[in-house]
Parts: C-alpha cells; sequence; structure tokens
C-alpha cells in the first residue's frame, strides 16, 4: 500500500522529501487528472489531498470519503489554510491509529 498525495508545490514537495509520490495541481483540471491518476492505480491505498484541491472537486472527494472505503482520502490543510490542527493528528483521525 503507497501513499499519493494531490496538492499545491510545496505540499507535494514536502512529502517527495519522504518518499511519498504527488502531484502538484494548480487548476480544477489539474486536479481532476491527477485523482483520476491516483484512483486508477489500486497500490494507492492513502490519498492525501490538500483541502483547496478538495474543494476544486467536492463532489468526487465527499463521494469517496462517504461512500467508498478504499483508497482512504485524507484531507489536509493548504499553505494558506489556517487550520488549527498538525498533520498527524489529521492522519490519526483518519485512520483511527496513532502514528
Amino acid at each position: 500500500m503507497e501513499y499519493f498525495v494531490i496538492g499545491d508545490e510545496d505540499t507535494v514537495l514536502g512529502f517527495s522529501l519522504v518518499g511519498v509520490s504527488g502531484i502538484a495541481c494548480s487548476g480544477p483540471d489539474e486536479v481532476r487528472a491527477a485523482w483520476a491518476k491516483a484512483t486508477e492505480d489500486k497500490e494507492h491505498g492513502v490519498i492525501i489531498i490538500t483541502d483547496e484541491c478538495a474543494d476544486a472537486i467536492r463532489e468526487t472527494v465527499d463521494r469517496y470519503l462517504f461512500t467508498m472505503s478504499f483508497p482512504l482520502v485524507v484531507e489536509i490543510p493548504s499553505r494558506s489554510s489556517h487550520g488549527s490542527k498538525d498533520l498527524r493528528e489529521l492522519v490519526n483521525e483518519a485512520i483511527g491509529v496513532s502514528i
């Protein structure tokens, strides 16, 4: 099982430093293409997506969040968001295990 990240350049770069592949997106069409690539590869067990990218394809993301059991989707704040939770806390909530 692999992780895959969809987000802005800084987020994707940061995750790549720890070995997570992904695609940087700057518009809705790029987000849709990245989502299609992430979900077509059955090795991607966890898709990490920034809130801004998720908002660009909200209906699709929500369908996976509420009806699909695989892959797991973790929505994280983008660099311009002002979320109060850190990344570790968000992932812990999504997978139900403390990392």
